[in-house]
């Protein structure tokens, strides 16, 4: 059937090179956008892939599999767009009229957005080579996209294609037009840079959407509907993290974590309304402005929370902008729950 799709594919039939690559679109989303940071760029990739792809068709040979080719078609156009003008312009996130506390560092990865749950579903079917070293939720859990941005283009899209995908050496060096050795040894110096993976279960998160993890968001949820800087200052870790992309400021530490909470999200006496979700296999939750006089509720963000044991050790806001890939509005109407 494949071999017949591919047939009509050849001789200009859309419909049927949608048929044929349309089970792996989302997987390739997936994969740009652990290269890429960006759900927004990923998409753009993808649509240069298929184009690519699409025009590509006749000289498809058949020597690796459709699925592979794709991947091939696909990683390289990200690392094209990783060369290109340094990607697209920043998003303007500002707070105006807030003295910030002095930052404890500055991040290095600027250019990131959240990737939403709902478009997991179909990636779940993925097939992955046996070579595979990580799970999927760790796969895609936000710390691990961070630590992906800071690898060099190349050893990124190996480590990807290798531990997460796993796709046999020289395979991947087919992908990259390189050779085995070359692989391995950029495989070696990504996995070598990449922080030590915690395996202890007392660091590892509650299962995704269990008791455990909804007693922890409802009472984040309850510290930020009454401005409780204490309670929920008493759900980090010490080592929590605060982040804001694209603002390159971050604050660690539980000191100045109540700090930042103190001056900048609760100042003057505001409240918030929140909306659960889900972004990168973790609990998110999309915050509002509660209008004291009881008016509608804007949107300032999306908050997306990494958890470790029972407790928070990081907090990344993202620019309300990225909401309507979440299905959330920017405003609630007066009255709305949260």
């Amino acid at each position: 059937m494949a071999t017949e799709l591919i047939d009509q594919a050849r001789g200009g039939d859309a419909d049927a090179f949608r048929r044929l690559t349309e089970p792996y679109r989302r997987e390739l989303q997936m994969h740009c956008y652990r290269i890429l940071g960006s759900l927004q760029d990923a998409e753009d990739a993808v649509q240069d892939t298929l184009f690519a792809a699409w025009q590509g068709l006749p000289g498809f040979e058949g020597r690796s599999s459709l699925r592979t080719w794709l991947y091939r078609v696909a990683t390289s156009r990200c690392l094209n767009a990783l060369r290109s003008a340094r990607r697209r312009p920043h998003a303007d996130f500002t707070l105006p009229d807030v003295e910030l506390p002095e930052p404890s560092g500055y991040g290095e990865v600027a250019w990131l957005e959240p990737y939403p749950d709902i478009l997991l579903d179909g990636t779940a079917g993925s097939a992955k080579g046996p070579e595979a070293r990580y799970e999927s939720t760790e796969s895609i859990s936000l710390a691990f996209i961070i630590a992906l941005q800071l690898l060099p283009p190349r050893q990124r899209a190996v480590l990807i294609l290798r531990d997460v995908l796993g796709f046999r050496a020289n395979e991947v060096a087919g992908m990259l037009d390189t050779t085995v050795e070359s692989v391995t040894s950029a495989l070696k110096r990504a996995r070598a840079t990449l922080p030590r993976r915690e395996g202890a279960d007392e660091h590892r998160p509650p299962p995704p959407n269990s008791p455990e993890e909804a007693q922890i968001v409802a009472r984040l949820t309850r510290a930020y509907l009454t401005g409780d800087v204490d309670g929920l200052v008493a759900l980090l870790t010490d080592d929590v993290r605060i982040a804001m992309p694209p603002l390159p400021i971050e604050y660690e530490g539980r000191e100045l974590a109540a700090r930042f909470h103190t001056v900048v999200t609760f100042r003057q006496g505001r409240t918030y309304h929140t909306v659960p979700t889900r972004a990168n296999g973790q609990p998110a939750l999309a915050a509002y402005l509660a209008d004291p006089h009881g008016g509608p509720s804007h949107a300032i963000g999306l908050f997306v929370l990494t958890l470790t044991g029972d407790r928070i050790s990081a907090i990344t806001r993202f620019h309300q902008s990225v909401l309507p890939v979440f299905g959330l509005p920017r405003v609630l109407p007066p009255g709305a729950p949260g």
